[in-house]
């Protein structure tokens, strides 16, 4: 493959009006309390209830398209869930995890940003609630998914939460409640203290002692080996660490951050779109589509805290860029006019053997992030 170059704006434009209309043709699919799985099945979404840590990336999109067009349509389709996630919060439905920020994140709060809706508000803090549930005082963390009571399960973190700290940082600035933000300060001095590696790779998953509050073994759970680094997760902190910068101004984290983009950049193939773990470069392995997505993301905003004197600034950016454009040019599903997805060739979990070479929510909804950044539409709702 070639090294790509830069989009130009009318690429931009052409790609976020295929990915809009991708997303409008979706609506009557996942609406009435249907949403599309996390990966699709021969690149075509199912349709599931809202049960998956995944749901809020179609919330997003919607909003994201309906920033780029004003169209009626994407927000009503959006507002139209709220309830939907109210009850989950209410009745507890598959809430027992790290991923609460994904959820409420991407759609009651970016209802109350765009609209308004105190009723989004409020959802938007029972969920930050729920998610202080998960912290381990003495170890300082919030556990990752599964029972808090389960030893086998106690006491695990790992990387996708740094993208999860928003919801808590947030609530603290609404409410003044500084318990949400000393718990999201704790969980990410904790995670990088032990999941940066010294060679600024990333363990997926950690886990610590909820007694004494010892570190105790990096793992991964979705990774090529525990020794390995999983793309995805390594994507995860470049724009979590970038975020949690941009809540905290602690100069750790773009220090922190920078050390996970470069390795990141360092072991990318020659189109810059990784391969699922960055321990392969060539050869014959899935590609992950999504984790390039959110690097894109990720290295735009860590970019943008760099001052002009700093030399990766402009690097960062054009990478980024870089990156996009492959994903614009090679990746989209207008090869494959039968799938309701956006970006082909991600993966969800190699070892499981679930979602390999399809589409993924989150997939879609970081490379329409990355689409309407470009073409300042978009607003972050992180």
């Amino acid at each position: 493959m070639k090294q790509p170059v830069g989009l130009t704006e009318e690429e931009l434009r052409d790609a976020f009006a295929y990915a809009i209309e991708k997303t409008r043709a979706n609506i009557p699919t996942f609406s009435g309390g249907w949403y599309p799985a996390p990966a699709s099945v021969g690149n075509v979404y199912p349709r599931i209830p809202n049960n998956e840590w995944t749901s809020g990336f179609w919330n997003g999109m919607l909003w994201l398209a309906y920033l780029q067009t004003k169209n009626e349509a994407f927000r009503t389709a959006a507002e139209n869930t709220l309830a939907d996630y109210r009850k989950r919060l209410d009745e507890r439905i598959a809430t027992n995890t790290h991923d609460l920020g994904f959820l409420y994140i991407l759609s009651a709060k970016a209802q109350y940003l765009i609209t308004g809706n105190e009723e989004a508000k409020d959802t938007v803090l029972l969920a930050a609630d729920l998610l202080m549930e998960r912290y381990h005082p003495k170890a300082g963390i919030i556990q990752a998914w599964g029972d808090l009571d389960d030893p086998a399960q106690r006491g695990r973190i790992i990387i996708d939460c740094l993208m999860n700290l928003p919801l808590l940082f947030w609530a603290t600035e609404i409410t003044g409640d500084q318990l949400y933000r000393l718990a999201a300060f704790s969980h990410l001095d904790r995670t990088r203290e032990t999941i940066i590696r010294e060679d600024d790779t990333t363990f997926h998953t950690f886990y610590f002692d909820t007694k004494s509050g010892k570190p105790l073994r990096g793992t991964t759970h979705q990774g090529y080996s525990d020794g390995s680094c999983w793309a995805r997760g390594q994507a995860w902190g470049i724009y979590g660490l970038a975020l949690a910068y941009g809540y905290t101004g602690d100069p750790g984290c773009l220090t922190d951050a920078k050390r996970l983009a470069n390795y990141f950049l360092d072991h990318l193939p020659e189109d810059r779109v990784c391969y699922w773990d960055l321990i392969f470069t060539q050869g014959s392995e899935e590609r992950d589509s999504s984790a390039a997505a959110i690097a894109v993301q990720g290295l735009h905003l860590l970019a943008s805290f760099l001052g002009g004197e700093d030399s990766d600034r402009q690097r960062y950016a054009h990478q980024a860029d870089l990156i996009l454009s492959s994903l614009v040019r090679g990746y989209t599903t207008r090869t494959v006019p039968e799938s309701n997805g956006i970006l082909l060739h991600a993966v969800y979990h190699k070892p499981n053997g679930i979602g390999v070479n399809e589409c993924t929510v989150w997939g879609d909804y970081f490379y329409m992030e990355a689409l309407g950044m470009k073409l300042h539409s978009a607003m972050t709702f992180w």
